[in-house]
């Protein structure tokens, strides 16, 4: 055992815990339909946990302010320092190829097991019969969505300000690489700014240590808010899509990626003990962007290159989304299922390569795939998009799934994509995830 671990009551992954049980209570016990009353100073108030989603949605807002400067400065300093720029096209290549491949496989996965467990036979639903009021803004936002092209294009952004002001982590990706490679080309003259971005670096980083602190607040907000507005009945009544997506992701992880990692010498069992307190932070918040800064620490901790880390990571944030995927075939042909819509195999077919190309305009926040599976079934007009309304109560119990799974599937990317280009200590990261390394030891250690 780690002699420089601390206690299970001082991890943040036991208070997220914590946090995460309490938030389940007090939404089961002040549900929204039927909110708690009481006096204070003498004033009726009424109390719902529907009523604290503001504290979770001011630690994403934290966590979000962050993203941009973090991203870019690792980017244009990993850059800035390579010397060779074919290895900045060599790696993005890698990517690409890697990212196309995985997340294709987890499509299809997620269409073999719809077509084989058939999770929505039986329900015989009218999709005519359909309230879609609760989704009427999706629908509305699903119908902007314009697939692929679009996505294309949005990397590039309308102003470089703009990017930063936007949060939108591929065209902060795009800026820092250009002024990573203008930097790189000025030689020795760049060493002054490079020392001060990497002194803005740490400063940002230390920034996300305070900010994560209150994670367990977060999730808290979030569960209350999310068990008051739903209630456990609605796991019941979806209770077999939801274990289709579980028993998808847990099997993508376990068999796929952890295939990969073994190829390579290390264990999915350990890597996700060494995520641990990341991978609650995600289900907590049903979202993997909060913990990006915290990936990219934690992969460079366990021996992959800071310059390859601040490329992968961020551009697999936005096209490597491998719990999504699953969740885009899957749901597609479960409302198809549901509402008794018949589809040849052809059309099934259809459905894979539709979501090819929808998946990469995915974001990893809360709510995007709920968004592209809805902008899916809209652009092709076979299966009624109206039947989103049957998965609306559980979307955020399979966000957790997808959002864990993307969260995994990008950091074995990244050891993946770093053990081929040469650029991953496989002894480091092996003692790493034994407990013989730890963070904590080598910030004290100045290491």
């Amino acid at each position: 055992m780690n002699p420089a671990a601390k206690p299970f009551h001082r991890q943040l992954y036991f208070w997220v815990l914590i946090g995460m049980l309490l938030g389940i209570g007090v939404g089961y016990l002040a549900p929204a339909a039927a909110p708690r009353q009481f006096s204070f100073f003498g004033e009726e108030l009424t109390f719902a946990g529907t009523d604290l989603k503001p504290v979770s949605d001011a630690f994403i807002r934290l966590i979000r302010m962050m993203i941009t400067p973090i991203i870019f400065t690792t980017v244009v300093i990993g850059i800035a320092g390579m010397g060779n720029l074919k290895r900045l096209g060599r790696i993005g290549i890698k990517a690409l190829i890697y990212f196309e491949v995985m997340t294709t496989l987890a499509l299809v996965l997620g269409w073999g097991v719809a077509a084989l467990l058939r999770p929505g036979a039986g329900m015989n639903v009218d999709a005519a019969a359909l309230n879609v009021k609760d989704i009427q803004q999706t629908l509305t936002v699903a119908q902007q969505h314009h697939g692929l092209v679009a996505f294309v294009l949005n990397i590039i952004p309308e102003s470089i300000f703009g990017a930063f002001a936007k949060g939108e982590i591929l065209q902060v990706l795009f800026v820092s690489v250009l002024f990573g490679v203008a930097m790189a080309s000025l030689g020795e003259a760049n060493q002054r700014i490079i020392l001060a971005l990497q002194q803005v670096s740490k400063a940002l980083m230390r920034m996300i240590a305070m900010i994560i602190k209150l994670a367990p607040l977060a999730v808290f907000s979030a569960m209350s808010f999310t068990i008051s507005k739903w209630g456990i009945d609605s796991l019941v009544h979806q209770a077999r899509i939801m274990a289709c997506v579980y028993g998808s992701c847990i099997g993508f992880i376990v068999l796929c990626l952890g295939v990969l990692l073994r190829l390579n010498g290390l264990s999915i069992f350990k890597f996700i003990a060494y995520i641990r307190e990341e991978l609650f932070i995600v289900f907590g918040t049903a979202s993997s962007e909060p913990v990006l800064p915290r990936m990219m620490a934690k992969l460079e901790h366990l021996g992959c290159s800071k310059s390859l880390v601040g490329l992968v990571l961020p551009a697999g944030y936005t096209m490597n989304l491998d719990g999504t995927s699953i969740y885009l075939t899957m749901g597609a042909l479960f409302i198809a299922q549901a509402t008794n819509t018949s589809l040849t195999f052809g059309q099934e077919f259809a459905v894979l390569i539709v979501c090819l190309i929808t998946s990469k305009g995915a974001a990893a926040v809360v709510g995007s795939a709920f968004i592209t599976l809805a902008a899916t079934l809209a652009s092709m007009k076979t299966i009624p998009v109206e039947g989103m309304v049957l998965v609306l109560g559980v979307d955020w119990f399979m966000a957790q799934a997808r959002a864990m799974t993307n969260l995994v599937g990008n950091g074995v990317a990244t050891i993946v994509i770093a053990k081929w280009e040469n650029e991953f200590d496989a002894p480091r990261a092996r003692r790493v995830l034994n407990g013989e390394i730890s963070e904590r030891a080598e910030e004290k250690s100045g290491g």
